[in-house]
């Protein structure tokens, strides 16, 4: 961790020491979770406080965890056919807690101090998965927010304008959902006979995926640890 980094965690500790609880992070950013209800004015006062002038909000993604750590793959111990395995996949399966199902990750910038942190926020599921509108806060996230709302169903309580940006507004579902299918439900195709175009179901026959398996290849391995000409 960076000078700078430690810095920002130090004043994040001493202002929400009890709001924002540290995730661990394998790319050396700082990630705070939080919970939902606490949102809106925590990334009023991120922005706000010169101490933290996070002004820039650069991204929000959306995450489903449903079946989160479920490995299709059994890669460790693969056969030496490998390129003929495949698997059959029935469905992504249930999470013990449905609360922890969807997430919506903020990426905040601070051009002024050159940091950045992520919030992440896990949204109650129940019937329709909401939580609060940032817009107020970062205009930016006007289009994050509607991508999030297109791609995983998540709702964003205040939006103003809270439509579809990426698929047609007469699609049903969402595609980043982990229990949609693959190859969707209905396609679309131009009818010479009606003179439109027209949907219907799909007609894609689904198929077992095959993986790509990479293995050390031990015929290689001398010529891997011989120095190149030149080193010393």
């Amino acid at each position: 961790m960076s000078k700078a980094t430690e810095i920002l965690a130090e004043r994040v500790d001493a202002s929400f020491k009890d709001v924002l609880r540290p995730v661990p992070s394998t790319c050396g950013e700082l990630t705070y979770e939080l919970d939902p209800d606490q949102l809106v004015e925590v990334c009023a006062r991120l922005k706000g406080d010169e101490d933290f002038g996070f002004e820039q909000l650069i991204d929000i993604c959306g995450v489903d965890y449903l079946s989160y750590g479920d490995a299709e793959w059994q890669t460790m111990s693969a056969t030496a056919s490998g390129f003929s395995r495949g698997v059959s996949r029935a469905g992504a399966g249930s999470t013990d807690d449905d609360s922890r199902r969807f997430a919506v990750v903020y990426h905040l910038l601070s051009v002024a101090h050159n940091w950045r942190m992520r919030l992440r926020v896990f949204v109650p599921s129940g019937d329709v998965p909401i939580v609060d509108t940032v817009t107020g806060i970062w205009p930016g996230a006007n289009w994050f927010e509607r991508e999030a709302f297109d791609l995983f169903g998540i709702l964003f309580r205040g939006h103003p304008d809270l439509r579809r940006i990426l698929t047609d507004y007469g699609f049903i579902g969402h595609p980043f959902r982990k229990d949609f299918p693959l190859s969707g439900n209905v396609e679309v195709r131009y009818d010479p006979v009606k003179k439109r175009v027209v949907y219907q179901p799909v007609s894609i026959e689904p198929r077992t995926l095959v993986p790509r398996v990479i293995r050390d290849d031990h015929r290689y391995a001398d010529a891997l640890n011989e120095e190149a000409p030149g080193d010393d």
